[in-house]
């Protein structure tokens, strides 16, 4: 039975309820590297006190030839490796005698990473990628060969389960241990590039060069395979895990699907690694290009570097995408408005009696009057025609009046039109009014 799977939440808190923590000195690293190679060189599988302790006064006298009391120092630093589990008691007599103690896997973890020098390459990775192939078509054929077997629960376990967590997980596992290892290389080249151009200016332009493109032929290589050959694990992957789950077997399914995360990242590692030393490798060739083949001698740099040294010099960086200021300012609430309300009145108004007559006409016969009476503006015939009427009303007369007022006379303004008062309760925009001629013309008919 697998656990189940934690959350990053659950291993995090348990990790501060433990209190894990990890603090190495470098006697105390040489002592575990000197652990390991005396392992391999004498083919030991454990260590006793009295082995423990010689192994430490000897690395001690390499890394520490000042020191006293190495029996003493060996004593506690043993305490020290096992409180921190980089030691491990491997007999089972607790007690009674002196144990026999080994390196445990996370102080072989770390020895590997000093000593082993894995870096994947084109040839290692064609190897592993196709020993995974070999490795994944077995597991589908028995995955298939499961479905029909009577002891199909066996054969899962035994023949796909097992392989799919064991074997087919090294190998994964081995890819991207030399993945890491080409990362540390690479930073190793950056900082051997930063070395060559500190130490010969203009002679290190060939050796730069070499070095940056045989290493950007390695990644793309590197990058070719992985696309290459990682369609067709995914392919077999997919496979025993659709055969899994027609077979209701949770673990080689859930297997399938950490294999297959892996191969993906193993992919994106391949297409982002080859993209970041892409921007490298151009950055370094125009560095070359445009500083030390125009300045091969070095003469511009040291005299901008005596100058910025000299005191009398003035020199100012200005910063151009620099961030606005952030100003506080205070915060005044503003008061709510009130809702605009009108003054309730009756859905239904009395009934009055009609008088018939013709509202439009005795309203142009009153404009008519106004005008003739000698009102030039507008706001002159809107006062005398509203005079009479309500308060309430002369708002809805007023449109009415302009509407008469532009048919007998021509309206006239200027650029900025006044608002004048027109009578109680009345604003209005303000035109001036000329009487047509044919209303003058009517009118002098009439007379005669």
């Amino acid at each position: 039975m697998t656990s189940p799977a934690r959350t990053n939440e659950q291993i995090l808190s348990l990790i501060a309820e433990q209190k894990l923590s990890l603090e190495l000195s470098t006697l105390e690293l040489g002592f575990l590297v000197a652990l390991h190679l005396q392992a391999q060189g004498e083919m030991l599988t454990s260590f006793t006190e009295e082995q423990l302790e010689d192994v430490f006064v000897q690395a001690s006298h390499l890394l520490a030839p000042d020191v006293d009391q190495r029996r003493r120092r060996a004593t506690h630093a043993i305490k020290r490796l096992r409180e921190q589990r980089l030691l491990a008691r491997v007999d089972g007599q607790g007690v009674v005698r002196t144990g026999e103690y080994a390196l445990s896997r996370l102080a072989l973890g770390i020895v590997e990473f000093f000593l082993e020098d894995e870096v994947l390459t084109r040839d290692s990775l064609i190897v592993l990628t196709s020993s995974l192939r070999v490795s994944l078509t077995s597991v589908r054929q028995a995955a298939r060969d499961a479905v029909a077997s009577e002891a199909a629960v066996q054969v899962w376990q035994a023949g796909v389960t097992a392989p799919l967590r064991v074997t087919i997980a090294e190998l994964v596992a081995g890819i991207e241990r030399r993945q890491r290892g080409l990362d540390l290389q690479q930073e190793t080249l950056r900082s051997e590039i930063r070395r060559l151009l500190e130490a010969d200016w203009f002679a290190a332009l060939s050796s730069c060069q070499t070095v940056l493109e045989s290493t950007s032929a390695t990644l793309q290589e590197l990058n070719h395979v992985l696309l290459r050959d990682s369609s067709e694990l995914l392919t077999l992957l997919q496979d025993i895990e659709e055969l899994a789950h027609a077979a209701q077997q949770t673990d080689a399914a859930a297997a399938c699907s950490r294999l297959m995360d892996q191969v993906d990242r193993i992919t994106a590692w391949g297409s982002a690694r080859q993209r970041a030393f892409s921007d490298y490798f151009q950055y370094v060739h125009r560095y070359l290009r445009d500083v030390v083949r125009l300045d091969p001698a070095r003469a511009l740099t040291q005299r901008l570097r005596d100058q910025l040294a000299g005191q009398g010099a003035r020199f100012a960086l200005t910063y151009v995408a620099a961030e606005p200021l952030t100003l506080l300012r205070t915060v005044t609430s503003v008061p709510d408005k009130p809702p605009v309300v009108r003054p309730r009145a009756a859905r239904e108004r009395e009934l009055a009696a009609d008088s018939g007559e013709d509202r439009e006409a005795v309203l142009n016969q009153k404009v008519q009057q106004a005008l003739v009476g000698g009102a030039t503006a507008l706001s002159q015939v809107t006062r005398t025609v509203t005079e009479e009427l309500p308060v309430t009303e002369r708002f809805l007369e007023a449109g009415r009046i302009a509407h008469s007022a532009a048919q007998h006379a021509q309206a006239k303004s200027a650029v900025d039109r006044p608002w004048v008062p027109a009578g109680e309760g009345l604003l209005i925009e303000e035109w001036s009014l000329e009487r047509n001629a044919s209303d003058e013309s009517k009118e002098g008919e009439s007379d005669d």
